[in-house]
């Protein structure tokens, strides 16, 4: 590749965004560990170690049910990513889904006719969404909501305190066996009840066949508003997922996995193995996902046209 083609491609922008990065995290870094050393930070903190205290009844520990809902919802997610993205950059789909029977994706009594794209990420989102709703079932009807949803106003400079920690590489104590740092806390709390949320909802508004069903919303609800939103969502999760694996390998990768996976505190390599057991899934999955197979599949509910 010629350094005149190789300006002209999207990699050009690395050139300068990834050193801008480094540059901008050791600045954050020099000035978290700048400010620990002042003696109004320190009073702070030790006034807010970074952890809220939990309600009493919480109980230590991780119910068998929340590993087989993570790996699901990681399982959905990763999917639901994938096929949003390849909605959004695909100018030729390589096949088109139309429904054999009535039904909501419809457009002026004709039944819709959409991308497999759009198909699969429809379809996807319907698993992931039921996921979540079976989540939040168990969360409530056990204690375990406790553990991601604030219950006291400490939780903000808390969060405040974590985070000078995270940033200053003096990283907060981890205890996720007992309780999250409040960091920790809200951003669970804003993924699974404001970002997930948000993400069906503005979905739903967008969907073919649906967003002429639901034009009485128009004016508190646009159909452009919905656009405007979904796709920072959708980076939202992306980075959450991102920061959310880095910490869990660096912060004591086999206590972490051992939680989220064998439901046990130790340092056993169970944790480990079912981790990997699960990624392998993933991948082959992620293979196995190509138009041929996705056609194949959704010719079972409906018409398939290349």
């Amino acid at each position: 590749m010629s350094l005149d083609t190789f300006r002209q491609s999207r990699w050009y922008s690395l050139v300068w965004i990834v050193p801008a990065l480094i540059g901008a995290a050791a600045i954050i870094v020099a000035l978290a560990m700048w400010l620990r050393l002042q003696p109004d930070v320190q009073s702070f903190m030790a006034d807010y170690p970074g952890r809220s205290e939990l309600p009493e009844g919480a109980t230590e520990g991780f119910p068998a049910w929340l590993a087989w809902q993570h790996f699901f919802n990681s399982f959905f997610i990763l999917f639901v990513i994938r096929s949003g993205w390849q909605i959004r950059t695909t100018k030729r789909p390589a096949a088109y889904w139309t429904r054999n029977n009535t039904g909501l994706l419809r457009t002026k009594g004709e039944p819709q006719r959409i991308s497999i794209h759009q198909w699969f990420h429809i379809s996807i989102n319907a698993l992931w969404l039921l996921n979540g709703l079976v989540l939040y079932v168990l969360l409530f009807s056990t204690n375990q909501w406790m553990r991601i949803v604030p219950v006291s106003w400490d939780i903000f400079p808390n969060a405040v305190s974590a985070g000078l920690q995270y940033a200053s590489l003096n990283w907060p104590v981890e205890m996720g066996w007992v309780n999250y740092n409040a960091l920790q806390t809200l951003a669970y709390f804003v993924t699974v009840f404001v970002a997930a949320p948000l993400a069906v909802l503005t979905g739903l508004r967008m969907t073919p066949g649906l967003a002429a069903r639901w034009k009485p919303l128009e004016r508190v609800f646009p159909v452009q508003l919905a656009r405007l939103l979904h796709f920072p969502i959708m980076v939202y999760f992306v980075l959450f997922i991102i920061v959310h694996v880095a910490l869990v390998l660096l912060t004591g990768a086999l206590n972490n996995l051992n939680h989220m996976y064998a439901i046990r505190d130790d340092q056993s390599w169970w944790g480990f193995g079912l981790f990997v057991a699960s990624l392998v899934v993933m991948a082959v999955a992620w293979v196995a996902a190509k138009p041929s197979i996705l056609a194949m599949i959704a010719g079972l509910s409906g018409k398939v046209r290349r």
